[in-house]
């Protein structure tokens, strides 16, 4: 078999518009790719899960390079937010191989939570300014509290990107606001992403030792994103990024309630 008989040009083709939002916006990776994998080719959702985790990993290590090339990452917050969700991710994936991943059952519930997630995600992305704005105005926590809420927020973020894929973008982002009022937001994002990268590493890496990865659908996938990621960064700061916010927030509502629905 070739490599080009191997690649799904219409995979690819997701992968490239769901990686150029993603440079656009920095979110949308797992929140845009799991539901488009599930509603739009039929994929399983224990297999769109698993394999949209190794595909987030590969391309947020991108961005981790970048934000990293900038001094964009805060790797104290890093290690403290892995400290929670890497346990936690585990221990969740290995909850979940305990049942038969392919019952419709498991199927509901994986939709249902992932439905709900997205929900969540949306309303972040349309209060995110009012958000920024309110952790501003807080005063910062002592240390001693600031990594307790740390690594409780890992150990949440950890579990519902286990079952979702969804959640180590906006919702991180989100969390760490109010626990670092006095850090810049660029760096925020920056140590966001880098902790997206062993969160979801583990994640997939878990779910391929269960056997929900499909290979060919992943290959195809980054075939596309990367260079949809690569092209967009680039543009970024010309985009309106007050309308790109609102846009996906209410691509996600859409998402969401469809998947709470069916």
């Amino acid at each position: 078999m070739s490599f080009l008989s191997f690649i799904n040009p219409l995979y690819a083709l997701s992968g490239l518009v769901v990686g150029a939002i993603v440079g656009l916006t920095g979110v949308g990776g797992g929140s845009l790719m799991t539901p488009l994998l599930i509603l739009l080719f039929g994929v399983h959702p224990a297999t769109a899960v698993g394999t949209d985790l190794l595909y987030a990993a590969a391309t947020k290590s991108a961005g981790t390079i970048a934000h990293g090339f900038n001094h964009a990452i805060n790797w104290c917050v890093v290690g403290l937010l892995a400290s929670g969700s890497v346990p936690a991710t585990i221990v969740t994936v290995w909850l979940l191989s305990q049942r038969d991943v392919q019952n419709l059952e498991v199927q509901h519930a994986i939709s249902l939570v992932l439905g709900f997630v997205l929900l969540l995600t949306a309303l972040s992305m349309f209060l995110r300014p009012q958000l920024a704005k309110f952790a501003a105005s807080r005063p910062e926590l002592s240390k001693k509290w600031q990594a307790i809420l740390t690594i409780l927020t890992g150990l949440i973020i950890g579990v519902l990107v286990s079952i979702t894929s969804v959640g180590a973008g906006a919702i991180g982002v989100v969390a760490l606001m109010p626990l670092y009022p006095k850090l810049p937001i660029v760096r925020i994002i920056g140590s966001d992403i880098a902790h997206a990268v062993p969160l979801t590493l583990v994640a997939g890496m878990s779910h391929w030792a269960i056997g929900s990865i499909d290979g060919q659908m992943l290959a195809s996938l980054l075939i596309g994103s990367i260079p949809g990621i690569l092209i967009t960064s680039h543009f970024a700061p010309r985009f309106n990024e007050n309308v790109l916010r609102i846009l996906l927030g209410l691509v996600l509502t859409a998402v969401g309630s469809k998947l709470l629905l069916s």
